[in-house]
């Protein structure tokens, strides 16, 4: 696991496409400049939508981990 303290974890395991990015999005939204909001999915869409999306709007993706059934990504707002 990253040494990584995210201020808000969305689990969005079992949504369909684009759920999972949207919860994301809307995480971020609500977040301050410099917090960690963890993304947990098992939707394959999303190891491609978040990282794209995260560079579009300026956000870093900080960490990627592969779980056996799902996908923790760990972004930080700009």
């Amino acid at each position: 696991m990253p040494d990584i303290e995210p201020k808000t974890t969305v689990d969005a395991r079992g949504a369909a496409c684009p759920g999972p990015l949207m919860d994301l999005v809307s995480a971020i939204r609500g977040a301050d400049s410099g917090d960690v909001v963890r993304l947990l999915s098992d939707n394959e869409q999303s190891r491609t939508d978040v990282p794209e999306w995260a560079e579009e709007a300026g956000n870093d993706v900080l960490a990627v981990e592969e779980r056996d059934d799902h996908t923790a990504f760990y972004v930080e707002k700009a």
